[in-house]
């Protein structure tokens, strides 16, 4: 049993990753809204989201527009722990952009028929009526808003953005683009006057359509805007309605990346000569900015880039910010290629004297936090996200950042938008739990997926886990140092067979054979002919043995198979997930094979009964006479319940035939995760998945992030004390 005196602990409450900042000011995610508890009286199934944000001058409301319902939606953050929807505000189109200035949310507008009629317009919107008091026309398709910190102009990327499925997406399509600025009476909330500027022939790619993309304004009211498509950065000067300055965002070198989607991360390879093609912009200061290259079009340069406003470049991360998404193990894998991680949105902001630079990817569901050297910038930290960060708000006269997480999964049953809010905190970051570091050639040690784990049989805090099917070119065992705080990935050792990476295989379960090599359990799938079966491997990860399942279990198969493996004096114990033909609803297998008479019995286990959904085991670990079993739903964020630890004690389980009925265990209850996870102040993940109890009787457990598909990419590693 555990100690009395154990405390639950995230295994990185002490230090942040290395080569991170040691300073004890960090953010941390405090609370967390999901959007759709603003429908109001709409049906809880509607897609939702949150794209662009902004706050409110007294920093306690939050605007976010929201495309799908075709207008605004508000946060009420006066209790920064404690979100609350504060309504929704119909603009009949699609906002593409807000921005806060006075007591007005300003938002641009999509109401176009087609790409070829491009129309929309400017929403100038009372936020404690939540009434829209204007409709200033824009005469095209708005993108991105921004306000001048004097409240004078609103400048207005007007993109008439390109038809992707029209020849591919190529450019010129007419019509172009352009910037609007408007003077604005903030008094009144009265569009006063519209400057419509041409910024066509200045770009070098397709010079005759330009597409801005993105607009910010310095102190001195001039705007930066991209034009992401064409590559080009421009410079405005509001006041007089004219550009200043442009020039190309010219292109990047990258090494150590990987190109391919192919189920495997391999930072190996090169591109040169990629245009950066910025997204979002922000000022550093009246004289430099930064841009975050997405790439959309032909580039993508997957980091970003401080200029000087005359255009010469001052910093390139190149492939450093995608490297340290790989360390935290949010790398995005069916993105190789073009994008990679996908830097897209950014927000500047000081902090007790202190600049700092956000850099989110959007893919990765992370975030970069950088302080402002004037030089290198420092990365800080990597903040965890919900899914597509798209945009951030800094208060800092409260010590908060939020941001607007647009991906809506509620048809697919997975993690809804959420908005989520991080405050500057003297302490040290609770985010990543686990990362890894480099490898011998000097490139991250990619991971993610991780699902099996076990303990080294001598050395205390070494462990070792696997990814699953996810990574399917690339199954693989990772040694963790779990000593230290972050736990970190130490090394990486791909399975393989005939000298290859070994095919048809979906690790979930890995034990530590005390004569050598691993024992791995593989979950089967039928559709993809991946077989039900064990395999031993050498220290080397090499596959010397296989142990199919017997026809017996076979012809009761279903999808839902091996989980987890262990090893007891000389008996494999597996863990099947879900119920099979010959189960019923309430129980599934415990499986036990007998290494020297190579026969199979089994017994059955008692699941908990769901909510919603299923339940099911995903771990199995046998210590000190017991078998350590984890069981949950398949449920995520408020519809999660199970998400146990259980015991099962070894001498009172009895085993019987396969096809004869079979014996139930007694199982005791241990340890509810569900307060951990609930402690991130994240989405609540669906997937515990590993657990393992060390030479010294420590207990962790970690959970799948299903390769960042889908899913926030967030890693949770736990230490929760002895067990005796």
């Amino acid at each position: 049993m555990l100690r009395a005196c154990f405390r639950r602990t995230l295994i990185a409450t002490c230090l942040t990753t290395a080569g991170l900042s040691a300073s004890a000011d960090s953010f941390n995610r405090i609370a967390s809204f999901p959007v759709a508890q603003n429908l109001g009286k709409e049906s809880i199934n509607t897609i939702t989201s949150a794209e662009i944000i902004t706050a409110s001058e007294d920093g306690n409301t939050l605007i976010y527009s929201d495309s799908p319902r075709g207008g605004i939606g508000l946060v009420d953050i006066k209790d920064i722990h404690n979100p609350k929807a504060k309504g929704f505000v119909d603009l009949k189109g699609e906002p593409t952009s807000v921005a806060g200035v006075g007591k007005w949310v300003v938002a641009g507008v999509n109401t176009s028929a087609s790409y070829t009629e491009p129309s929309g317009y400017l929403a100038i919107v009372d936020q404690a009526t939540q009434k829209v008091v204007q409709r200033c026309d824009l005469g095209g398709q708005p993108d991105s808003v921004a306000v001048s910190k004097d409240g004078r102009y609103i400048a207005v990327a007007i993109e008439n953005e390109r038809d992707e499925d029209l020849d591919d997406g190529a450019i010129p399509q007419m019509p172009a683009g352009f910037v609007s600025i408007i003077e604005f009476d903030s008094e009144t909330g009265q569009c006063k006057a519209t400057n419509r500027i041409s910024v066509e022939g200045l770009a070098e790619i397709a010079p005759t359509d330009p597409e801005p993309e993105f607009v910010a304004f310095n102190d001195k009211n001039e705007v930066v805007v991209t034009l992401q498509e064409n590559n080009h950065l421009i410079i405005i000067d509001a006041e007089n309605a004219k550009v200043i300055n442009h020039f190309s965002a010219g292109s990047v070198d990258l090494t150590q990346i990987d190109v391919k989607r192919d189920g495997a991360l391999t930072f190996t390879e090169s591109l040169n000569n990629v245009n950066r093609e910025p997204d979002a912009v922000k000022w550093l200061d009246d004289e430099r900015f930064v841009i975050a290259n997405e790439g959309d079009y032909k580039g993508g340069a997957r980091g970003f880039t401080i200029f000087s406003k005359a255009g010469d470049v001052l910093f390139e991360s190149g492939a450093s910010f995608e490297h340290e998404v790989v360390r935290v193990g949010h790398y995005p894998e069916k993105r190789s290629g073009k994008k990679g991680s996908e830097p897209e949105g950014l927000e500047v902001a000081t902090f007790n004297g202190e600049t700092y630079i956000f850099v989110m990817s959007e893919r990765g569901s992370v975030i970069g936090v950088y302080r402002d050297t004037g030089k290198a910038p420092e990365l800080v930290q990597m903040l965890p996200s919900g899914i597509a960060p798209e945009s951030a708000i800094a208060i800092p006269s409260r010590n908060i950042i939020a941001t607007a997480n647009e991906a809506d999964l509620v048809e697919d049953k997975g993690p809804r938008s959420h908005v989520m809010l991080y405050e500057l905190q003297d302490k040290a970051p609770n985010y990543p739990q686990i990362h890894s570091t480099l490898d011998d050639h000097g490139v991250p040690i990619g991971w993610g997926a991780l699902s099996g784990l076990a303990a080294d049989l001598n050395k205390a805090g070494t462990l070792y886990a696997v990814n699953d099917s996810f990574y399917s070119a690339q199954p693989a065992i990772f040694t963790i140092d779990a000593t230290q705080s972050p736990a970190k990935i130490t090394h990486k050792m791909t399975v393989t067979k005939d000298g290859k990476a070994a095919e048809k295989l979906d690790l979930e379960g890995i034990a530590v054979d005390p004569k050598g090599g691993y024992w791995l359990a593989s979950e089967g799938n039928a559709k993809k002919d991946v077989p039900h079966a064990i395999y031993h491997v050498t220290t080397e990860g090499s596959i010397d043995q296989t142990i199919t399942f017997p026809e017996a279990l076979l012809e009761q198969q279903e999808r839902f198979g091996a989980e987890g493996i262990t090893l007891v004096d000389n008996t494999l114990w597996i863990a099947i997930q879900r119920p099979w033909k010959d189960d019923s609803k309430e129980q599934t297998k415990l499986l036990a094979y007998d290494l020297d008479s190579q026969t199979w019995k089994a017994a059955h286990y008692p699941l908990e009964k769901a909510e919603s959904g299923w339940m099911g085991l995903s771990e199995i670990t046998a210590h000190n006479g017991n078998l350590y079993i984890l069981e949950r739903d398949n449920q995520l964020a408020e519809a999660a319940k199970v998400k146990r630890l259980y015991k099962v004690e070894l001498s009172a389980v009895k085993t019987g035939k396969l096809g004869a009925t079979l014996p139930e265990v007694h199982k005791e209850l241990v340890y509810d995760f569900l307060p951990e996870l609930q402690s991130s102040k994240g989405i609540v993940v669906d997937k515990i998945e590993g657990f393992t109890i060390d030479a010294n009787n420590i207990g962790y457990a970690i959970t799948d992030n299903d390769g960042v598909d889908d899913s926030t990419g967030e890693t949770l590693f736990f230490k929760i004390g002895e067990f005796k």
